[in-house]
């Protein structure tokens, strides 16, 4: 059986979900709890804040990408664990118009899936009776998904709450918490979300902050409580196909956003990964059979990337007898030259007739279903994957065999297809924009 949790959630991105969630994690475990986190939908960020704030690795959980059996094996994570929280995307209910593998990508689904109610975070500023009706609307939307309450945030005086708390009583809502108004406790953002975690040097000062204001806040005892009734699914197994048996994975601040549930799903296939810093001009592992570039900001550092020649010749030179693959950022750094913000043109790896440019920045967002035209570390030719894209790098010359086919998730066509390269020595340089997520059906 899936172990008992709560999902939380609120009506649209920027009403306090992190904060709450962060402050949950490291509330619950300085009480001596254990809690599983998992982050509904496609984001490499919030996962690592996760980890530490709980002391557990944090998985994705995305239904339009993900089979039930993917899912219910990947909720096995929480094993052991005395609670899980699930952090949603966006509004609970926002998804794709079209279903994919298990739904259309919307928190909701994990939690119709999953069995865990929902604490709904509501941003009551501007309002005080009213936000009952918004809560009364999420409750009812789905009769698959259970609202176990509410959670009001940026609360501006007691009587500002005292009225709140009326209108959710004659809604028969029930109030979790209420947060007032307290700025300090957010965390710096930057163009794709959340400075990174490993960026943070205050981060356990932050999340000790956070932990203080949610237990003086919400009532815990009730969360567990209500975790604890729910109806949980049964968990299933699944594989992930690894890129080889000994994977050079560049890590460092320039590239690491990669799911946490491909890692483990390699690892547990028996691959071991073997970490190396472009950053750090070192080269990927000769004994590795296979080298993955995840993505991540070569935008901010393309400075040291071009200076680093042990790892641009080195990558040159596994690549001629091993495949080499590239994500986002990491494909960027695959490509002949990367041009920064301010306009300064840097020298890349040199694989692809590849030039991306963040000078006049656009973004490409959204889930993508690609079907290989050329095979990548761990998938072969016509292998279908779902994944998702998003960057603000624009192409500005490619002329290179394409990797895949791939539309979007309203199966409408997408231009960027990615790069594919062979090398006589029996090599291949493959990279893409899209982020692979898991094996479609």
């Amino acid at each position: 059986m899936i172990p008992p949790g709560l999902v939380i959630s609120a009506p649209a991105s920027g009403t306090g979900k992190t904060t709450l969630m962060l402050g949950l994690l490291a509330a619950f475990r300085a009480q001596g709890l254990s809690v599983q986190p998992f982050k509904c939908g496609p984001d490499y960020i919030d996962p690592a804040f996760h980890a530490a704030a709980s002391g557990r690795a944090s998985l994705n959980l995305d239904s339009w990408a993900m089979q039930p059996t993917h899912l219910g094996a990947l909720m096995q994570a929480a094993d052991g664990a005395d609670l899980v929280l699930a952090e949603g995307s966006m509004g609970l209910f926002d998804g794709v118009a079209s279903r994919g593998e298990t739904g259309t990508g919307a928190s909701a689904d994990i939690a119709a899936l999953a069995g865990w109610p929902v604490v709904l975070v509501l941003d009551v500023s501007g309002q005080a009776q009213s936000a009952a009706a918004t809560a009364l609307g999420f409750a009812t939307l789905r009769k698959d998904v259970a609202l176990a309450g509410v959670v009001l945030n940026r609360v501006a005086s007691p009587r500002h709450e005292a009225l709140a708390r009326v209108g959710m009583e004659a809604a028969g809502i029930r109030v979790l918490g209420a947060l007032p108004r307290q700025e300090s406790v957010a965390l710096p953002e930057r163009h794709l979300g959340l400075v990174q975690a490993e960026e943070q040097p205050r981060l356990a000062q932050i999340l000790a902050e956070m932990a203080s204001f949610i237990a003086a806040h919400v009532d815990l005892p009730a969360l567990r409580a209500i975790a604890a009734q729910a109806q949980t699914a049964d968990a299933a197994s699944v594989n992930i196909s690894p890129p080889g048996n000994r994977v050079a994975l560049a890590r460092d601040a320039a590239f690491s956003f990669i799911y946490p549930h491909l890692l483990a799903g390699w690892r547990a296939a028996g691959a071991e990964i073997l970490p190396f810093s472009p950053l750090a001009d070192e080269a990927p592992d000769t004994s590795a059979d296979a080298c993955w570039l995840p993505g991540g900001y070569p935008e901010l550092h393309a400075g040291r990337l071009a200076a680093s020649a042990r790892f641009r010749s080195g990558l040159r030179n596994f690549a001629e007898t091993r495949p080499v693959h590239g994500e986002c950022g990491g494909y960027m750094a695959m490509g002949e030259c990367l041009i920064d913000a301010s306009g300064t043109r840097y020298e890349m790896a040199g694989f692809f007739k590849l030039i991306t440019s963040f000078e006049k920045r656009r973004m490409h967002l959204g889930y993508r279903l690609a079907r290989l035209v050329s095979p990548i570390p761990g998938y072969r030719e016509g292998a279908r994957l779902r994944g998702h894209e998003f960057h603000y790098a624009s192409i500005l010359e490619h002329n290179d065999a394409p990797l895949a086919q791939v539309v979007d998730a309203s199966g409408a066509a997408v231009p960027e297809t990615g790069s594919s390269k062979t090398f006589d020595g029996g090599g291949r340089a493959t990279g893409s924009f899209f982020h692979l997520i898991a094996e479609a059906t």
